[in-house]
């Protein structure tokens, strides 16, 4: 058995003229939690189906669970969970009724004791009889999780599942991947919020379907060789408009209520920030996060030069 349960080499997906994906490898081993990262439209979720052969690719090769991509795509499946980010069960039917279809459509041995196990697991048991319709975005993610993980798949796929839901909800869901993994499955989870990316074993960094970076988080922000200054004190509005275009600044974000300034060119930085100590604003050198190195990323990325119809 392959130590990968991803393994897949060069896949590339054209529709029509455009070019989705291009050229993607990744080999991710198994029982690991995976972050797959990238602004909207960077291939993300065309890449998740290929792997887990709901798309055929239209170039390259690989395997999921030690399947063939292409030619065994119904032996992927059956092993695999997968989310999508919208809510895709049945709104006018209960939570369990809801999992009591989904055992059915299995053929789920000892169904009613199998949900029953599956409810009490992800905590839905005093809610079960409520309506997928009346609940809210955290707990229809629950839902959606107890349904793919019922039947105990190797792989989970999860396409940015805890988008638009509240932070104690996230956190409760994140909870629950880590356990499945410490369980022994593999999750690959595609995501917009840093917190969340950095609670992965690995990232994968897509933009304008190619790979741009993956490897440890602390690995990715090393590589980088960004430099950053935070700012703090009144007035850091009126500075960010005067800082961006400044040589050497290659971006400027807030965060919360600071300013991170950051480039590559330690010299050219230094400059920028000179004045600090004759103004009301505190600076001072911090390490990089992981979101100020996908905004550099992003940055040097920004032109998507795919062929597209």
């Amino acid at each position: 058995m392959s130590e990968f349960a991803i393994d897949v080499r060069g896949l590339v997906k054209r529709f029509g003229e455009k070019v989705a994906v291009d050229g993607v490898d990744i080999q991710m081993p198994r029982g690991q939690v995976w972050g797959f990262l990238g602004p909207n439209g960077s291939g993300k979720t065309t890449t998740i189906r290929m792997i887990c052969g709901l798309l055929n690719p239209t170039q390259g090769e690989g395997t999921c669970l030690g399947h063939d991509i292409v030619h065994e795509a119904d032996q992927i499946k059956l092993a695999t969970g997968y989310m999508t980010q919208k809510f895709s069960f049945w709104s006018d039917l209960t939570i369990r009724e809801n999992l009591e279809f989904v055992a059915r459509l299995y053929q789920t041995p000892s169904m009613r004791e199998h949900v029953d196990v599956t409810l009490e697991t992800l905590g839905l048991t005093k809610r079960q009889h409520q309506l997928a319709a009346a609940l809210s975005g955290g707990w229809k993610q629950r839902l959606a999780l107890a349904a793919v993980t019922m039947r105990a798949p190797k792989l989970l796929l999860l396409d940015e599942p805890t988008a638009g839901v509240d932070p104690q909800a996230r956190r409760d869901f994140w909870d629950e991947i880590h356990r499945l993994s410490t369980d022994g499955m593999t999750v690959l989870v595609s995501t917009h919020y840093m917190d969340e990316a950095e609670r992965c074993d690995q990232i994968v960094y897509l933009a304008n379907g190619k790979v741009v970076t993956q490897g440890h988080v602390n690995d990715i922000i090393d590589a980088s060789e960004l430099i950053t200054y935070r700012a703090e004190g009144n007035g850091i509005r009126q500075l960010a408009s005067g800082l961006r275009g400044q040589p050497g600044v290659d971006h400027v974000a807030y965060f919360g209520a600071a300013l991170h300034v950051s480039g590559t060119n330690r010299a050219l930085l230094e400059q920028v920030t000179a004045n600090r100590e004759q103004t009301s604003i505190e600076w001072q050198e911090v390490r990089p996060t992981l979101e100020d190195t996908f905004i550099a990323l992003m940055a040097h990325a920004s032109d998507d030069r795919r062929p597209h119809a």
